[in-house]
C-alpha cells in the first residue's frame, strides 16, 4: 500500500509559494508511488476505451481537449515534440493521432502550452503558452486546423507573464484570459485580446483580491466573466471573482480551507444559473472539494474528496485538479488526479444534489508504472456531440509514463453545440453535431432559422430575427438534436 504523506504535506500549506511547489511536485510525484490492484465496480452502462498512447515525444497533457468543426479532437502537450517545448495534436474519434505543430520556444514563438485551446467562429484555434515569446514570459497564439501557427502577443511582465490558462471567446468576438503572474501588482492579470492580437490588461491582482489565476474564465448569461484565483484573497486560499468586460472586478468568495483551497480550475455555469467548480485541496478531509456558487457569491460545498476510504485508498478520488462539465443528463463530470480504487485517479459524476459516483478508476489495467489505461488525469473531460466523454492522462499508457487519450461512455445520446455560444440577431453561428446530413430544420428557442449543411458534422446559420435566449434544435432524418446549453441572444 502506498503512502501520500509527502504529497499531503504540500497540500496542507496555504501560501502562494507552497502552491507553486505543489505544482512542481505534482509533475514528478507519481514515479515514487506504486499501485495495488483492486477490482473496479462501474455502472453497467459505463464503458472505458484507451484511444491512443503517447510515445515519448509527447508529455504532460494539461489542457482539456476541444471538439473541432470536423468532428476530430484537438489538444496540447506541455512538453515533448520535435523541440521538447510541447505540441498541438489532432486525434480522430477512433484514435488516429497526428502532430500538427511542435513549439520552438524561440523568441518568435511560445513554448509549453498548458491551458487548452478554444475554436473560434472563424474555425481557427486560439490558445496560450506559459513560456517563450520575445521576452520568454509566454504568448497568445492562433493556429489553423491545418497546423499554421501565428504568435499574436508576447507578454512582457508589465502586461502579465505565464498565461497558464486557456482563453474564452466572448459574445463581442474578443478573447479573455488570465496570466499566472505579472501585472501592476505582480500577482497575475485578467486580459482581453482581439482576434488580431491587440491586448488590453483589464485587471492586475494585488493578493487582497486574489493571486495566481491559473484557471480560464467563463462568460455567464449576464455577460460578465467569472473565474478563480488559486491563492490570495482574505484568507490566502484563493477566490472566486466576477469581472465585467470593461474590467470592473468583484471578489465573490474567499476560500478559508474548511470550504476548500486552491481552486485551480475554471468554473462552469449550469442550466440553473449557478456556477460549479472544484478546489484542489482542503475541505473536510484535506483532499479537495466540489462546490456550487451563485452569481452573487453564496457558496455551498457539495462534496469533500476522500470521504470514503477502502483498502487504504480514497475510493472517491483526491485532488481534483480540473473543472467540471455539465452533460446532457444535467449531471457534472470531472476527474481527480489521484485516488480511486487503485490510487491513480478517477473519472466521476456528481449530481446537482451532491451525490458523487466514481465511474472509472485508472490503473485498472496493469500495475504501476504499466498502467496501460493511463493514470493521473491532469485534465477534465469534454462531452462530444456523440454523447461520449473524452480526456487525457498525464502518465501511463502503452509506453509506461507518456500518457493516454481515452473515451468514456455513460449511455448518453448525441446533441449539438455552437460556435460561438452567444450572438446578436444576424450573427453567424456554426452548429456542431453528428449525422447532420439531410437536416430539415434549425430553430433558436423555437424560432426558425435559415441554414446550410456544410458536412455531416457542421451546419452554418445566422441568429434569426425574433430569437431569444434558449436551446437550439436541429431536426435530422434520424432524430431531433438539442443543444446542451442555451444559446444567449445578446442585444
Amino acid at each position: 500500500m502506498k503512502t501520500y504523506k509527502v504529497f499531503a504535506d504540500f497540500a496542507n500549506q496555504s501560501s502562494p509559494s507552497h502552491y507553486l511547489e505543489l505544482r512542481a511536485w505534482k509533475r514528478v510525484y507519481a514515479v515514487f508511488l506504486f499501485c495495488v490492484m483492486t477490482a473496479i465496480a462501474s455502472p453497467a452502462t459505463t464503458t472505458f476505451t484507451t484511444l491512443a498512447s503517447f510515445d515519448g515525444m509527447w508529455d504532460s497533457q494539461y489542457g482539456s481537449l476541444v471538439q473541432g468543426l470536423d468532428g476530430n479532437f484537438y489538444g496540447e502537450t506541455a512538453g515533448g515534440g520535435a523541440n521538447f517545448y510541447g505540441t498541438i495534436f489532432k486525434i480522430t474519434p477512433s484514435g488516429t493521432l497526428t502532430t500538427l505543430h511542435s513549439f520552438a520556444g524561440s523568441p518568435n514563438e511560445g513554448g509549453n502550452p498548458y491551458g487548452g485551446m478554444v475554436q473560434a467562429a472563424n474555425g481557427d484555434f486560439y490558445g496560450t503558452t506559459e513560456e517563450g515569446g520575445v521576452d520568454n514570459y509566454g504568448t497568445v497564439f492562433k493556429i489553423t486546423p491545418g497546423g499554421t501557427l501565428t504568435t499574436l502577443h508576447s507578454f512582457d511582465v508589465a502586461d502579465g507573464m505565464s498565461p497558464y490558462a486557456g482563453l474564452v471567446q466572448a459574445s463581442n468576438g474578443n478573447f479573455y484570459g488570465t496570466t499566472e503572474e505579472g501585472g501592476a501588482g505582480g500577482c497575475g492579470t485578467v486580459f482581453e485580446i482581439t482576434p488580431g492580437g491587440t491586448l488590453t490588461t483589464l485587471h492586475s491582482f494585488d493578493y487582497t483580491d486574489g493571486e495566481t489565476p491559473v484557471a480560464g474564465l467563463v462568460q455567464a448569461i449576464n455577460g460578465n466573466l467569472y473565474g478563480t484565483t488559486a491563492a490570495g484573497g482574505a484568507n490566502g486560499d484563493g477566490t472566486v471573482f466576477k469581472i465585467t468586460p470593461g474590467g470592473t472586478l468583484t471578489t465573490l468568495h474567499s476560500f478559508d480551507g474548511t470550504d476548500g483551497a486552491y481552486p485551480d480550475a475554471s468554473l462552469v455555469q449550469a442550466s440553473n444559473g449557478n456556477f460549479y467548480g472544484t478546489t484542489y485541496t482542503s475541505g473536510a478531509y484535506g483532499f479537495g472539494t466540489v462546490f456550487e456558487i451563485t452569481p452573487t457569491g453564496t457558496l455551498t460545498t457539495m462534496h469533500s474528496f476522500c470521504s470514503v476510504v477502502q483498502n487504504g485508498e480514497c475510493t472517491d478520488g483526491f485532488y481534483p485538479f480540473t473543472g467540471l462539465v455539465q452533460a446532457t443528463d444535467g449531471n457534472f463530470y470531472g476527474t481527480t488526479y489521484g485516488g480511486g480504487a487503485n490510487g491513480y485517479g478517477t473519472v466521476f459524476e456528481i449530481t446537482t444534489a451532491g451525490t458523487l459516483t466514481t465511474l472509472y478508476s485508472f490503473c485498472s489495467e496493469g500495475t504501476y508504472p504499466n498502467c496501460t489505461d493511463g493514470d493521473s488525469p491532469l485534465t477534465g473531460v469534454v462531452q462530444a456531440t456523440n454523447g461520449n466523454f473524452y480526456g487525457t492522462t498525464e502518465y501511463g499508457g502503452a509506453n509506461d509514463l507518456d500518457g493516454t487519450v481515452f473515451r468514456l461512455s455513460n449511455g448518453l445520446g448525441p446533441f449539438v453545440l455552437t460556435r460561438p455560444a452567444s450572438g446578436k440577431v444576424g450573427a453567424a453561428v456554426i452548429i456542431l453535431g453528428i449525422n447532420l446530413t439531410g437536416a430539415t430544420s434549425v430553430t433558436f428557442n423555437g424560432i426558425e432559422a435559415t441554414f446550410t449543411v456544410v458536412s455531416n458534422t457542421e451546419i452554418t446559420t445566422t441568429v434569426p430575427t425574433g430569437a431569444t435566449t434558449g436551446k437550439i434544435e436541429v431536426v435530422t432524418p434520424l432524430r431531433t438534436l438539442k443543444s446542451n446549453v442555451a444559446f444567449r441572444v445578446t442585444p
